[in-house]
């Protein structure tokens, strides 16, 4: 079955969407995620912890995982900060 999507894993990120992880104080002083970044192609690619595992026992109607994705959380402080940067459309 063909899907109406499919990630290009050739597309490389090409800017940073919000502020970095650091500027955020999201990293603890370590260098590393969260982060939110557009890749060439204009897909989102998302840095964040895989919860997968702890969320699939409890989702609500209507939310699906598929076998190929995750459930990757970031600080709420993580996506407001990339808001200016992403098109309406």
């Amino acid at each position: 079955m063909t899907r109406p999507w499919e990630p290009d894993p050739s597309s490389p990120p090409v800017r940073r969407l919000g502020r970095s992880p650091a500027e955020l104080g999201t990293t603890g002083g370590e260098q590393g995620c969260p982060d939110i970044w557009e890749l060439e192609n204009g897909d989102i690619a998302v840095v964040g912890r895989d919860l997968t595992d702890s969320y699939l026992p409890g989702l609500p109607p209507g939310l699906t995982v598929g076998p190929s994705e995750r459930i990757v959380v970031i600080p709420r402080r993580t996506a407001a900060a990339a808001k200016t940067d992403l098109p309406d459309a």
